[in-house]
């Protein structure tokens, strides 16, 4: 009887152990190129929604709890005073240069560059400002990727 105990306990075992098996998601492996590519395609779709004014199409560039730290010099500052865009893109235009991008899971990437802002100052001529910029991406289920944390700063090291 005892045997008999102890032998249905390590059926359960067995069988339990066999069935999380089964669940586990078997990891598929990242294509890094395709991946860069799409941030890519993102990183352009962005530019191009800037300089078109496209407020819906940036909107859907970034996470719905997406954080922006912008740089804090004056030159920066005087840029959003003056802006009569609202929300947290007060510029014209802006072409980005990035130095490295890692994507670090099928989900999370980051993007290590150089940006240039341009917009048009209270005497109607343009200003270009430039930053550096550190930013965090994030892919949603629909495969595209977004902007989700961006850190910047007005020393810039091209």
């Amino acid at each position: 009887m005892r045997n008999s105990i102890l032998l249905f306990f390590i059926l359960i075992l067995c069988s339990c152990t066999n069935k999380s098996n089964k669940e586990k998601k078997i990891a598929q492996p990242i294509d890094i190129q395709d991946e860069l590519a799409s941030i890519e395609t993102t990183r352009q779709t962005f530019m191009k929604a800037v300089k078109e004014g496209d407020s819906e199409t940036i909107g859907k560039m970034i996470t719905k709890d997406a954080k922006l730290i912008s740089p804090g010099s004056s030159d920066w500052s005087e840029m959003y005073k003056i802006s009569q865009k609202p929300g947290p893109i007060p510029y014209d235009s802006i072409i980005m240069f990035p130095k490295e991008t890692i994507v670090a899971s099928d989900s999370l990437a980051y993007d290590f560059g150089v940006s240039h802002v341009y917009y048009t100052n209270s005497e109607g001529s343009v200003v270009e400002l430039k930053d550096n910029f550190l930013a965090i991406l994030k892919k949603s289920n629909d495969g595209i990727w977004r902007l989700h944390r961006e850190v910047a700063s007005s020393n810039v090291t091209e």
